[in-house]
């Protein structure tokens, strides 16, 4: 079978990239070129193992060479990409080379646009980066583990994150303390008995304390289950929407120590808080209807 697909390697349209292999070329089925394709073009144009394909770096499709579509792969999920039409194939290095190469130009099948250099000390990135850029003027050197333009966005939105988080923390925690305000009122003439009975504020105030901590945990405890639980759904759907492997929702065992540490103190502080205003009262005041 064969198929005409309007790529391009090089000049693509702004929805298909091709990427490269840097293997040899696999010859088959009368020196047929071997290709991969992505997930999604597959299933976009129906293709099948052993399909015959035509690729062309003219966007109408002029000089097309002929490739066999050996497997499929998964795009690796790319959140600045999120929502696009990953229609991705991957050629062999020679191949693409003879494909995008200039025949008028002599030196365009041996030039490059970038090298990557893998260093024996990936520490020292920076000294070799300046030491490079000092012996050869013109080229510009810099790390792919360093900043990145393209982290700025994703800084910004975990900042926007934290300050979300925050603001939902304070306000829990305010609704929280007026919660236990109410209930410790409710519980006013029990305090005022226990304290005629010969209950001190201390063991009163302590037996507060275990019931706020208790309280707090076994949230902290159901709000992890019920993430833990969600997490799947909530991952599927998103990756059902915008057709990616890309994952929304984990939850880490660090994520969960983090909301244990946040949620057990400020259930103890506000069952303390509430509290103390009726330990600070007389005992009849406690027990006046």
């Amino acid at each position: 079978m064969v198929r005409s697909l309007p790529l391009a390697a090089g000049l693509l349209s702004a929805a298909t990239v091709l990427s490269v292999v840097a293997q040899a070329p696999v010859r088959q089925r009368g020196d047929v070129p071997a290709i991969l394709v992505s997930r999604p073009l597959r299933e976009s144009e129906r293709l099948s193992i052993g399909d015959l394909v035509s690729l062309s770096t003219d966007p109408a499709g002029a000089h097309a060479r002929q490739f066999r579509v050996a497997g499929e792969y998964e795009p690796i999920p790319d959140p600045m990409r999120l929502g696009a039409v990953r229609h991705e194939v991957r050629l062999h290095l020679p191949d693409l080379i003879e494909m995008t190469a200039d025949p008028a130009d002599p030196l365009a099948a041996e030039s490059v646009d970038a090298v990557n250099v893998a260093l024996a000390a990936p520490a020292g990135a920076a000294s070799f980066a300046r030491d490079v850029s000092a012996r050869a003027p013109g080229l510009v050197v810099r790390s792919t583990t360093g900043s990145d333009e393209r982290a700025a966005p994703f800084i910004v939105l975990e900042r926007f994150h934290l300050a979300i988080a925050i603001v939902t923390v304070i306000a829990s925690s305010i609704f929280l303390l007026a919660l236990m305000l109410m209930v410790v009122d409710e519980r006013r003439e029990t305090i005022g008995i226990l304290r005629l009975i010969g209950f001190r504020r201390r063991r009163i105030l302590l037996h507060v304390l275990a019931e706020g901590v208790v309280l707090a945990a076994a949230g902290a405890a159901f709000g992890i289950v019920l993430s833990v639980a969600l997490q799947g759904g909530v991952n599927r759907f998103f990756q059902w929407r915008y057709d990616t492997a890309l994952v929304f929702v984990r939850i880490t065992p660090r994520i969960a120590l983090r909301s244990v540490v946040l949620a057990v103190p400020l259930g103890v502080l506000a069952a303390i808080a509430s509290s103390w205003t009726l330990l600070r009262r007389e005992i009849f005041s406690l027990t006046r209807r």
